[in-house]
């Protein structure tokens, strides 16, 4: 079968999200700051893709008329930064605040548990301290 040209024009469309578009574009390079903090980019990627073409009837003086397009559309959003920090790692979301009241309390558990941690190590800590 012969190739069309729609075929060549979506091959060269793909190839060229393709190029565009790795794993680095989700999950990019880490960076590491003086202080030892490292910092990994996180992002949300989404693209389209469409095309279309039609075979023009054949007129005796033309050669293989042919009419079509294709078009692609990418959409890179930074969501997140990893925090990683001595044994710490933490997710930091760029996004906008949560808009519901659920939302709020899902992104504070991990802050909350923390501080709760350290609460309890530290009276711990004070009755150690105490019963010596």
């Amino acid at each position: 079968m012969d190739k069309r040209p729609i075929s060549e024009l979506m091959e060269t469309t793909m190839q060229k999200v393709k190029e565009m578009v790795d794993a680095n574009t989700i999950v990019g390079e880490a960076i590491v700051t003086q202080d030892g903090v490292t910092l990994i980019p996180v992002s949300k990627l989404t693209f389209g893709f469409a095309g279309g073409g039609s075979d023009i009837p054949k007129k005796q003086d033309s050669s293989d008329a042919f009419g079509g397009g294709i078009g692609a559309g990418v959409n890179i959003i930074p969501v997140a930064f990893l925090v990683v920090k001595d044994d710490s790692i933490k997710l930091l979301h760029v996004a906008p605040p949560a808009e519901t009241t659920l939302d709020r309390l899902i992104e504070t558990v991990p802050e909350v548990f923390d501080k709760v941690t350290d609460f309890v190590n530290k009276r711990k800590e004070d009755k150690d301290e105490d019963d010596d």
